[in-house]
């Protein structure tokens, strides 16, 4: 049977193997991902919108979509 000792030195073993296994996959992926973002054009700039659009519509508007609207339903109820 093993000994406490050479327990704890192949856990200690088997951690740090796996600890130089993810640090050295990481380092890998940062290389990686930094060379890719050299290689890549730079994104263009977005223009900013020259005007706000206005949240609500206009209330003489309203009336001509209400209008629209109650035609559109006197046709569809008609069709059926």
């Amino acid at each position: 049977m093993m000994d406490m000792t050479e327990v704890l030195l192949e856990a200690a073993t088997l951690m740090g193997v796996g600890m130089i296994a993810v640090f050295s996959f990481l380092s890998l992926l940062i290389v990686a991902v930094m060379g890719l973002a050299k290689l890549a054009p730079p994104l263009a700039d977005i223009p900013e919108p020259s005007q706000a659009l206005p949240t609500s519509p206009q209330p003489a508007n309203n009336a001509t979509v209400v209008a629209a609207i109650t035609a559109a339903v006197q046709q569809y109820r008609k069709a059926q």
